[in-house]
Order: structure tokens, then C-alpha cells, then sequence
């Protein structure tokens, strides 16, 4: 073989390598049978400070095999598969494998009974200016199908008249990132749903709304199943009928309070609020959240300060319900 050849057959080596290094390729599964799934739309996706860029989409094949012929981003990647109405996410690492993935997916169902909720949280910071509200609901589906009822939504929750209808609701699912949904209104007055498909494992439905100062807050509870908690910062005490207090979380020093009924009226007392008492006042980062026990004032970020809060008190108000005399 001449040299030129040889150099020939190495360059053509060397590029067919790259070729297939720019392009991502696997099967599309389908969890609830156990079979690939045929006629699945993949994306490769890329996030940046512009949100979402789709480099490129294929259709699974007969087999449920895909393949996109695109460069992987040097930072991290996004594999999405739409399949009856819902999204599903593999995070593709920078330097991690982009041949022979495995994209799970799920049927859908209706079916009452496959999401519940175990826990409802309710964050309340009362201040001189406003009554802040953030109310989590962590929502288990332990099926292997995805649960989406378009009519009824995925939960309900109770929206006070004071709110003006202005409320934002996050939602954190399995593999997925936060994602912001409206919620809408319901033929009962107070009541909203959201509409959102609940997959496999745990799901986290984020709440916030603010209402003008008061000294009491009621509201209702609209799911059967879960335990449902009230909180507030340290410097902040509730009472009335049906709730019963827990004690504190060791951590945050927050007040727990066990809420049982359908209905219920706390009266307040003490203003307070999670903050970061090292941050300027310019700063709401949500980093290293801490509780700061002064007059709160209405920001905007709360979502990043819930985000590790709620997980923290999740814990400590199981903890301390199970250490609870019987």
C-alpha cells in the first residue's frame, strides 16, 4: 500500500470517528409494557440564558429506535421524548455516553387513584405589608403510568378571595427541570386545578400567592389522602381549632403544626420570614436560606429559597410527627 493510501484510509478512519461521536442514538422504551415504542418524537435539546434550544429532532423508528445526527454541546444536554401528552427527560452529561441510550417513557391514564398526595406544606410569612403564602403538595404515582386528567387537572387546591386570582405554581418532576403552569379555575368558587401529567415517583407542586396583612388565615384542604402541615419561622405562632403544634424543625428553628379537617382558621401572631441575613437587600439569591426573624417584604424569588427549604422541612416534620406520643 503507497503512503498516500494508508494516510487516506487513516483520515477517513479518524473522520468516520467523529461522525459518530456528533451524533446521539438509542431506543425509546415504554415502561408501562416493557417494549420499545414506535413513532416517538426526540429532541435534542440544549439550555442556555435564551431557554431551551432544540439542535435537532427525530421520530422513533419501527423498533423504537432514534438517531440525530447532531453535535453533542460541551455543557450539559437534554434528551426529551413527547409521548401522549407528556414530556420525559434524559440529562445527557457532558463527556457521559450518547450511543445506545434507553428513553423511558409511559401510557397514560386517567384512572382516579394512580397520583396522591402525601404531603401538603403551608408556608406562612406574615409581615407588615402582606400575608405570603407558599404551599407545596408532594405527589406520589407509584404506578408504572403516567397520570393526566385533563377535565379535573392532577390536584386542586383552595385560592382565598384576598388573593385577587393572582397566584404562580412551579412544578419539579421526575427528570425534569422547573417549569412554570398557570392555574385555572374550576365551576367550584375558590377552587383550582392544575393540570399537569403526574409521572412514575414523586412530584413537587409549588403554590405562591400573597394576601393583604392580617392577623388570621383560613383555607381549605381538598385532598382526602397526605397529612398536611402548616408552617411559619420561628418568631411566628399559630392557633386555633383542628391544628395541633409538632414543635420545631431542629435546623430552621421553623414552627410545625399539624392540620386536621377540611376547613380551618389560624390566628397569627409574630411577623417573620425566610431570608438571608447576610445577603444585601438587593440580593434575593435563595442561596443558604436562613430564617430572619424581622418584617418580610414581598420578593419574588421565593422558588430557589423553597426549593432547599421545603426539603429540609419535609424531613424534620416527619420526624418529629413520628416522634409524637401515640
Amino acid at each position: 500500500m503507497r503512503k498516500g493510501d494508508a494516510r487516506m484510509k487513516i483520515l477517513l478512519l479518524l473522520v468516520s470517528g467523529l461522525v459518530a461521536v456528533a451524533a446521539v442514538d438509542g431506543t425509546v422504551v415504554n415502561a408501562t409494557t416493557g417494549k420499545p415504542q414506535a413513532s416517538v418524537i426526540v429532541s435534542l435539546l440544549q439550555p442556555g440564558s435564551q431557554g431551551m434550544q432544540t439542535l435537532g429532532s427525530v421520530k422513533s423508528d419501527a423498533e423504537g429506535k432514534f438517531t440525530i445526527n447532531k453535535d453533542v454541546p460541551p455543557g450539559p444536554a437534554i434528551l426529551q421524548a413527547i409521548y401522549q401528552g407528556a414530556t420525559y427527560n434524559l440529562v445527557l452529561a457532558p463527556g457521559g455516553p450518547t450511543s445506545g441510550l434507553h428513553l423511558k417513557i409511559y401510557d397514560s391514564t386517567s384512572k382516579p387513584g394512580i397520583a396522591k398526595v402525601s404531603q401538603h406544606m403551608i408556608l406562612i410569612e406574615p409581615s407588615l405589608s402582606a400575608l405570603e403564602i407558599s404551599e407545596t403538595f408532594l405527589i406520589e404515582n407509584e404506578t408504572t403510568s403516567t397520570f393526566q386528567d385533563p377535565v379535573k387537572g392532577s390536584i386542586e387546591f383552595y385560592l382565598p378571595d384576598a388573593a385577587n386570582e393572582k397566584v404562580n405554581v412551579t412544578i419539579n418532576s421526575p427528570g425534569g427541570m422547573p417549569i412554570q403552569r398557570p392555574a385555572e379555575k374550576t365551576k367550584d368558587k375558590n377552587v383550582y386545578k392544575i393540570a399537569y401529567p403526574v409521572k412514575p415517583g414523586e412530584s413537587r407542586f409549588d403554590v405562591t400567592y400573597s394576601l393583604p396583612p392580617s392577623e388570621t388565615f383560613s383555607s381549605e384542604i381538598l385532598h382526602a389522602e397526605g397529612v398536611t402541615r402548616l408552617v411559619t419561622p420561628s418568631a411566628v405562632s399559630l392557633s386555633g381549632d383542628g391544628i395541633d403544634s409538632l414543635g420545631q424543625e431542629p435546623q430552621t428553628k421553623a414552627n410545625i403544626y399539624n392540620a386536621g379537617g377540611t376547613k380551618y382558621t389560624v390566628n397569627i401572631v409574630g411577623i417573620g420570614s425566610l431570608r438571608n441575613p447576610e445577603a444585601s437587600a438587593d440580593d434575593d439569591s435563595g442561596e443558604n436560606p436562613q430564617l430572619e426573624e424581622k418584617a418580610a417584604r414581598v420578593y419574588s424569588r421565593m422558588g430557589a429559597v423553597l426549593v432547599l427549604v421545603f426539603a429540609i422541612l419535609a424531613l424534620g416534620g416527619v420526624l418529629l410527627y413520628r416522634k409524637r406520643p401515640a
